[in-house]
């Protein structure tokens, strides 16, 4: 299977991206002052795509992220029903996480420090174009900069039809972040004053405000955790919505920043796997219903012709007092 493997210049920092397994970047080492962290957690075997797409390294959601209820939507005056045999379902028989991650992407431009895939879906999946209400195009650059890695994300509607869409990402980051820390000590941090209620992990509707151990907003030892949860009401910046990992043990931190055009953070703790999963997420799972229903779940549509950037970024460095 053919890998990218990206290197920094200017440091030992390194990334590996598999094209054929959904343009999944599924390492990322990054050089702290001559200390290597390794961010990223992915199986051993992933590479040799023996391993759930969805399960590890960064797995990119797209057209929708998360669950639509029961694989079923209406829009535009048409019903819509994904079945099982042509996208992921959850354990409760819903469609999840999307049409490209576990498809093969083309990569359109590489160099020594990054690397630039793209996916259409009448190009790439052309099977799955009939459940969808239009054709849909992402690219995605990854580059090395330094301890950092930075994704470039440009969303387009080839079509002549309008765009539904909702994007995430579903990076799975690796604890602890040094050679003899503990990942029980590792602090995990979220900005979020609020969460949605779930029913059976659909969004009812409401939000309710964090509270006892699903409150990150001064970080949360991950002993404590058992998350699985959408977090909502960010508390952004002018540039950028920040969420945090820290190794206080190691003097390790891992800064995952995004655009704030992310409106919520999916937090997930893989069972029996010292990992945890930060996702920012421009909508809600099931929004093309929930959108449709009242609720605002940050459902978008793009015109024909039309395009969006993006971008989310892993910053690793020290600690500082």
């Amino acid at each position: 299977m053919n890998i990218i493997s990206l290197r920094d210049a200017t440091t030992n920092s390194s990334a590996r991206i598999a094209p054929a397994l959904g343009f999944n970047c599924f390492e990322f080492r990054a050089d702290v002052d001559g200390t290597i962290v390794d961010v990223i957690d992915a199986a051993p075997e992933f590479a040799a795509g023996s391993e759930r797409p969805s399960g590890h390294g960064i797995p990119i959601l797209f057209p929708f992220p998360s669950r639509i209820q029961s694989g079923r939507y209406e829009w535009d005056g048409r019903q819509f029903e994904i079945p099982p045999d042509v996208v992921g379902y959850d354990g409760t028989g819903n469609a999840i996480h999307g049409f490209c991650l576990d498809r093969p992407w083309r990569v359109t431009a590489v160099g020594d420090h990054f690397v630039v895939g793209e996916f259409q879906l009448s190009v790439d999946a052309p099977e799955r174009l009939p459940y969808w209400p239009a054709d849909c195009l992402i690219e995605i650059r990854y580059e090395l900069r330094g301890p950092n890695l930075r994704a470039d994300i440009r969303i387009a509607n080839p079509d002549d039809k309008p765009l539904p869409w909702g994007f995430g990402t579903h990076a799975y980051f690796r604890l602890p972040l040094g050679a003899t820390s503990n990942a029980s000590r590792c602090l995990v941090e979220v900005p979020a004053a609020q969460q949605w209620e779930l029913q059976d992990l659909i969004p009812s509707g409401k939000r309710i405000d964090v509270a006892g151990d699903k409150d990150l907003r001064e970080g949360a030892r991950f002993e404590r955790l058992h998350l699985d949860d959408v977090y909502t009401t960010l508390a952004a910046g002018e540039d950028s919505l920040d969420c945090l990992i820290m190794d206080e043990e190691a003097g390790m931190q891992m800064l995952e920043r995004c655009d704030p055009i992310f409106r919520e953070i999916v937090a997930y703790t893989p069972p029996d796997r010292d990992a945890v999963c930060l996702e920012p997420y421009t909508c809600i799972p099931d929004a093309i219903n929930l959108q449709q229903q009242g609720v605002d779940a940050g459902w978008r549509v793009l015109e024909p012709g039309g395009e969006i950037r993006t971008w989310v970024e892993f910053r690793v460095g020290r600690i500082l007092a």
